[in-house]
């Protein structure tokens, strides 16, 4: 697809350029992703990485986006993998866009020529207007809260002033939401989506399906300024 494709483009059964879009990430079974899809996600989000306890397998996935029932986003997560594992994993699952959450630099993302969203984990005093601008090709940015040494899913949010107007992407906002910050999290920062996972779970990897109709529920009670 050419540069140009979009997070908003992918997402193809929300109109209301005034909504905030959903992602529901870690999911890893039928059961749970056919729940986030009642529930109104817009995306839901399959994690690649082993050292995960929300990794899926291949047929796993394959299994979940079978299931899928049309205009919900399929998003493949992986941290610093190496080009043979996402090629094997793009031969087999049929992703509509690829979420890089480690170290990969602006030609190792836009390698594979699918569209693709790069997390940013913020560190205090950030320049986040340069480091957007690095990942041109990006259909979007993901900001994630940093710890040292996890590269995703901590469950902590990060300080929402640091991200300042304007920023040349979409921008995907994750870190510590639950249905009783994310109101106040879109106030703030006004992203085009915003990316759950820990905070609608039973436990790591297993969905609660009330919260995540919660979740959506607080979200859409959100508008974003026209």
């Amino acid at each position: 697809m050419p540069p140009s494709v979009t997070i908003a483009d992918l997402i193809k059964g929300v109109n209301d350029l005034s909504a905030v879009r959903v992602k529901i990430c870690g999911i890893t079974c039928v059961e749970d992703a056919l729940a986030a899809a009642k529930a109104g996600a817009d995306a839901i989000g399959l994690v690649f990485y082993q050292k995960s306890p929300r990794a899926v397998s291949i047929v796993q996935a394959r299994a979940i986006l079978s299931a899928l029932p049309p205009f919900v986003t399929t998003v493949g997560l992986f941290v610093d993998a190496s080009r043979c594992e996402i090629d094997e994993t793009l031969d087999a699952i049929p992703l509509d866009l690829l979420q890089f959450h480690g170290s990969e630099s602006p030609a190792e993302c836009a390698r594979y020529r699918r569209p693709y969203m790069k997390a940013l984990r913020v560190k205090p005093g950030e320049d986040l207007f340069a480091r957007c601008s690095e990942f041109s090709e990006a259909s979007g940015i993901l900001l994630d809260t940093y710890v040292q040494g996890i590269p995703g899913g901590t469950g902590q949010a990060f300080d929402w002033a640091q991200v300042p107007e304007g920023l040349p992407k979409p921008i995907v906002l994750a870190g510590g939401l639950t249905v009783n910050n994310v109101a106040e999290a879109i106030a703030q920062v006004s992203p085009y989506a915003v990316d759950v996972s820990g905070g609608v779970e039973l436990a790591k990897g297993i969905k609660d399906h009330t919260k995540m109709h919660a979740f959506v529920e607080a979200v859409r009670q959100c508008r974003l300024p026209m």
